[in-house]
């Protein structure tokens, strides 16, 4: 049961991921802008792009699941301080506090790993 509650958890980390990157790839430009509109340089976006679906796929296969949940951690964390904090609006503030469980989700598992039915798992045998 262990391995199979490993595996759910890391796919429900990853799927965010993974969906939110697809979507900046549907919609590049408005990203792009949005992205701008926040401080933020607008050629970093295939590079976010690359994260979040790399990431994402890479968390959910337990594949470098210690590094690459570390890396999306800090992500999470620094995007929720730039895109999401201005705490008086609701919709804002349940977005940050969004983003800080799903960093602290990610530093548990770059803590103790992928668990049983990963990349990871079968690479340390």
């Amino acid at each position: 049961m262990d391995k199979i509650s490993q595996l759910v958890a890391r796919i429900f980390l990853g799927q965010i991921f993974l969906i939110s990157g697809l979507l900046k790839i549907s919609g590049y430009e408005g990203t792009q802008g949005y992205m701008e509109a926040m401080g933020m340089p607008g050629m970093l976006l295939p590079l976010v792009i690359a994260l979040e679906v790399g990431g994402g796929l890479a968390i959910m296969a337990g594949w470098q699941t210690k590094w690459v949940s570390m890396a999306l951690a800090a992500f999470t964390l620094v995007a929720a301080v730039i895109f999401h904090n201005n705490l008086s609006d609701q919709t804002q503030m349940i977005m940050f506090m969004k983003n800080i469980a799903i960093t602290g989700g990610l530093m548990l598992l770059a803590v103790h790993g992928a668990g049983g039915y990963s990349v990871d798992s079968k690479r340390i045998q």
